[in-house]
């Protein structure tokens, strides 16, 4: 029965995944799960309607060319595979690898590690569908992402609130894709309009991400209603202040570093915030403050700011504190309230695949060249160990089968085994591999100590003329040590035939471990430098770049390893051959000098 019942479950499994699946017209997908357990974002609470932003880039996400170019076919889609999310795309760049999406997820849930929603892609047919000014509610005023490029900021949300004056600069390599800065001579005026205005019984917020260059002198962060409303940097101490009422200047800024910057202001009073975490709160009574926002200087004040933001937001709402939590942990360095998990198809699954085949689809470009670099020395490695072996084979067999027939002469004349060379020999005397593979070997063509032996015979039958055989006329003791040292010299070459091409083997002993090495490094680096321009440093935007950096020293090892194991067997078959040829040079010397020597 329980046999029959999984038999059935096996064969409704696809039926259930097809129907889980939220439009045909999309090819893949990524799940994207949302963590706000303790070990997580810590959200203690339920929330609604969060903008969070989506952060793609080679650490998590390695599918850049199944999207449109501009991302026009990017979906978000709740884990319930039927209500699509609202979101708008801030920036995409699929030849760079870089995603700044921003999706509206409708609740949060506090202390979860199961919820997620999906990014739907991989539809060529379609077209943009973000909405930005849906991607918002009605209590967030102002949404400005900057963007290096334009002649001024503009509003993401439906408000469409611009700027009246500005001579600031938008540059690239914000915390989150561009930003804006500030030289302390420039600064940007936002028009007034009712949303903006501060109402202490509904509350207001500004955020920002802001990073000083330098130590300010009172400079004037944002201003506005002649300065009854300032937010302020003096030295790095950054300080709020309602018309008479400062909060106490202790709040202290890295010079250099990217903080999360907000304040509140409702009918409790003004409360200032920094990367979190409540640093200073007083309670008076608010005024209603309207007129124009200056950001970056002040009509009331020489000191502008210098620095820079990102990022910035007005809500007509006072935002509670796990707002700025879920922004810090999805735009700033610390981001893990959105862990992005495996990628998937309709037809077959992306995630489908071994973790080995994972991690090579996190490969930079240089780590590929690197391993295909070190592939080809495997491959050369692996032929010359490979031949070599089948060389030292034919070497040994036809040594063995030399020195049979030689020792069967007994004390008859030792030069009677040679035999002159055909044109085949002279043609693969220059390849001893060729000699090896192509030879007949009935002449022991493979073996080095035939070579020396037919070297031998013909010095032995230069110094004895047409006499051979003729044991009476006789060599010198001086022809015998030249005998000697020309067998000597024969030895020394046929040794470098032997040993040719081993150096191969220790050079991939050698250095295939540093190429590898090499590649690792420039991984780890790009790794950091993806970290750093993203802001992404989580576990799991680290592990894959990690990951496929150590593929390339694991590449570097693979070349070694078995050239180090190769080279040390053929090393010793090498030695083994060389003492049967000094063996047989003092035996062959001997047996001349008997044979032929002057009585």
């Amino acid at each position: 029965m329980m046999r029959s019942i999984f038999l059935i479950l096996v064969m409704l499994t696809p039926l259930v995944s097809q129907a889980s699946w939220w439009n045909e017209g999309w090819a893949y997908r990524k799940q994207i799960l949302i963590d706000t357990s303790v070990t997580g974002a810590n959200i203690t609470a339920d929330m609604q309607n969060v903008p969070v932003l989506v952060k793609l880039h080679t650490g998590n996400f390695s599918y850049f060319l199944d999207i449109q170019p501009n991302g026009e076919d990017i979906r978000f889609v709740l884990d319930d595979h039927t209500t699509p999310l609202k979101y708008h795309v801030e920036h995409f760049d699929a030849i760079n690898e870089i995603g700044l999406i921003w999706v509206q997820l409708p609740v949060i849930e506090a202390g979860q590690n199961t919820a997620s929603f999906y990014m739907y892609y991989g539809s060529q047919s379609a077209v943009a569908g973000d909405d930005p000014a849906g991607t918002y509610t009605e209590e967030q005023t102002l949404v400005y992402h900057f963007k290096a490029g334009k002649t001024a900021p503009e509003d993401a949300t439906s408000y469409a609130n611009g700027v009246s004056a500005y001579d600031a600069e938008m540059t690239p390599g914000a915390i989150i894709g561009d930003g804006v800065t500030f030289s302390g001579e420039t600064s940007m005026t936002i028009a007034d309009a009712p949303v903006l205005a501060v109402d202490a019984s509904t509350g207001w917020t500004f955020t920002s991400w802001i990073k000083i260059d330098a130590e300010q002198t009172d400079a004037v962060l944002l201003e506005r209603d002649g300065g009854n409303l300032v937010i302020g940097v003096d030295g790095t101490a950054l300080y709020a202040r309602v018309g008479s009422i400062e909060t106490p200047r202790t709040t202290e800024l890295t010079t250099g570093r990217w903080h999360h910057v907000a304040m509140t202001l409702d009918t409790s009073g003004i409360t200032l915030y920094l990367d979190g975490e409540k640093t200073t709160g007083m309670l008076t009574e608010v005024p209603a403050i309207t007129g124009d926002i200056t950001i970056g200087g002040s009509a009331q004040s020489t000191n502008y700011f210098v620095g820079s933001l990102d990022e910035m937001n007005l809500a007509n709402v006072s935002r509670s504190p796990l707002w700025y939590t879920a922004a810090i942990r999805t735009q700033g360095p610390l981001s893990n309230l959105l862990i992005y998990g495996e990628d998937g198809s309709q037809e077959s699954d992306h995630s489908g695949t071994s973790h080995f085949d994972y991690v090579l689809t996190r490969l930079t470009f240089d780590a590929k060249v690197v391993i295909v670099f070190l592939l080809v020395m495997s491959a050369i490695s692996w032929v010359v160990m490979v031949m070599k072996w089948l060389y030292l084979k034919k070497i040994v067999t036809d040594n063995r089968n030399f020195l049979e027939a030689y020792y069967s002469l007994g004390t008859d004349d030792p030069t009677m085994l040679d035999s002159p060379d055909t044109e085949e020999d002279k043609e693969i005397a220059d390849s001893p591999m060729a000699s090896a593979i192509f030879g007949d070997h009935d002449k022991f063509q493979s073996s080095p100590i035939f070579h020396m032996y037919h070297r031998g015979v013909a010095e032995v039958k230069a110094r004895l003329g047409t006499a051979v055989g003729a044991q009476a006329t006789g060599i010198s003791d001086q022809s015998i040590e030249a005998l000697r040292a020309a067998l000597d010299a024969d030895m020394v070459r046929e040794s470098q035939k032997i040993n040719s091409k081993m150096v191969l083997l220790t050079i991939a002993i050698s250095g295939g471990p540093f190429i590898g090495l090499l590649g690792t490094v420039i991984g780890v680096m790009i790794t950091f430098a993806e970290m750093a321009s993203t802001g992404d440093v989580s576990i799991a935007s680290i592990a894959p770049g990690m990951a496929a950096a150590l593929l390339a020293t694991i590449a570097g090892l693979w070349v070694a390893i078995p050239a180090l194991f190769g080279y040390n067997y053929l090393g010793s078959q090498i030695k083994d051959i060389q003492a049967d040829m000094r063996v047989f040079i003092d035996e062959y010397v001997t047996r001349v000098a008997e044979y032929y020597g002057k009585l």
